[in-house]
């Protein structure tokens, strides 16, 4: 990909420090975290982008849609702040629905990240 990034990339991180998608990245197998990579940097380089690799999940929440070797789906969910894609939460979907509590933990964490950003600019 050629030129500067629309997006930059920024990892959602808890107010204990720790940086739960990069975390989980780290856990995965490096061929599957190339995959997930590659989504993410296509998203940081096309934004915005559609289907089938992006969907709005509601105002403010989309999901990466990535897949893997052996039918697995990961959804990694972000918001887009400025120009930074935050990545707020990711997981391996086992099922045809997401889980409502997978998406409720990337809507705390939207929260929380977006409080953080206004009390910084207060």
């Amino acid at each position: 990909m050629n030129g500067l990034p629309i997006l930059d990339v920024v990892f959602y991180r808890t107010i204990a420090g720790t940086e739960p998608v990069r975390d989980w990245l780290r856990g995965l197998l490096v061929d599957d975290r190339k995959i997930i990579g590659e989504d993410i940097k296509l998203v940081q380089f096309r934004w915005p982008l559609g289907m089938p690799l992006v969907r709005k999940i509601e105002p403010g929440l989309w999901e990466v849609r990535s897949d893997l070797p052996n039918k697995r789906i990961v959804r990694v969910f972000f918001t887009v702040d400025g120009h930074d894609m935050v990545l707020l939460h990711a997981f391996v979907k086992k099922s045809q629905h997401t889980p409502p509590h997978e998406l409720e933990l990337a809507r705390k964490r939207k929260g929380q990240y977006l409080g953080e950003i206004q009390d910084e600019q207060a």
